[in-house]
């Protein structure tokens, strides 16, 4: 297993559950900043390595007239004022190669959204900034397909790769998960991180939004922990009805720490010795 650091304290690929939180999209540097450290606390008492995320821009959503976020230059000084306010590491995606160089200047980890997965010049841009590059495996992958995308960063003379499963397209507005995934990609020598909230969307199910199953989230995640991915990526919020993006499928903020507590015990029993 290659390991993936992506600072000092959170290294992909051990022993540790890494999580990878924050709501889906910057609503306003203060909200960001607060969650922020309201996760880094809960994270540290259950003694879980963690990074934050957030998107600056939501370029994929259902509707032209949803909420997608302030922008590149707003949404990065906003991650600045969550570093600089809690230490932690952070998580961004990225949609256009002319994003790359700016977010990896803020961004310890660029991510390639899901309906990207196999945009080679975009994948390219990210691993060319010596990032942390966290693939999204889209929706319409087999597992093994993604060594193709990790072969475009390493190529690209960046070993720090990591894949994350969010879901495959099962019928009209459905995701499923497949546990099979998990020991497959982490065959291929790269850290696996589990999207929990995400693989519980039901793209495009609501009137011009995406609908989601959030009272899954436990059970998705505790097996996705059982198949032995290296972190877990939540999508969290202190009112999720009140998100403006994701709402149904979010993690509501005070359900973390106990999930996280369970997670960390699964973890110990199928990673004893690693």
């Amino acid at each position: 297993m290659n390991l993936v650091a992506v600072d000092d304290n959170v290294v992909l690929g051990r022993r540790d559950l890494v999580l990878i939180a924050g709501p889906c999209v910057i609503e306003s540097p203060s909200h960001v900043v607060a969650l922020a450290r309201e996760i880094a606390a809960i994270a540290a008492r259950v003694g879980v390595p963690y990074v934050f995320k957030a998107s600056f821009d939501k370029a994929n959503r259902t509707s032209a007239s949803s909420f997608r976020g302030p922008g590149m230059l707003e949404g990065l000084q906003a991650l600045r004022g969550v570093k600089a306010a809690t230490g932690v590491p952070v998580l961004t995606d990225i949609h256009e190669t002319a994003q790359a160089a700016p977010a990896a200047e803020v961004a310890d980890v660029l991510q390639i959204p899901a309906f990207l997965s196999r945009q080679t010049d975009l994948i390219t841009a990210a691993a060319a900034t010596g990032r942390v590059v966290n693939i999204k495996k889209g929706q319409f992958l087999a597992p093994l397909d993604v060594r193709h995308a990790i072969a475009k960063v390493t190529a690209a003379g960046n070993s720090r790769v990591c894949i994350t499963e969010r879901g495959f397209s099962f019928g009209y507005n459905n995701l499923i998960v497949d546990m099979r995934a998990f020991p497959m990609m982490r065959a291929l020598g790269v850290p696996v991180i589990f999207d929990v909230t995400h693989s519980l969307q039901l793209p495009g199910g609501g009137d011009g939004v995406t609908s989601g199953l959030a009272e899954y989230i436990e059970p998705l995640a505790c097996a996705g922990v059982a198949a032995g991915v290296d972190g877990v990526f939540l999508e969290v919020h202190e009112d999720p009805s009140k998100a403006k993006s994701d709402a149904q499928n979010a993690l509501r903020l005070d359900l973390l720490e106990p999930l996280l507590r369970k997670l960390v015990q699964i973890n110990t029993i199928v990673k004893p010795h690693a």
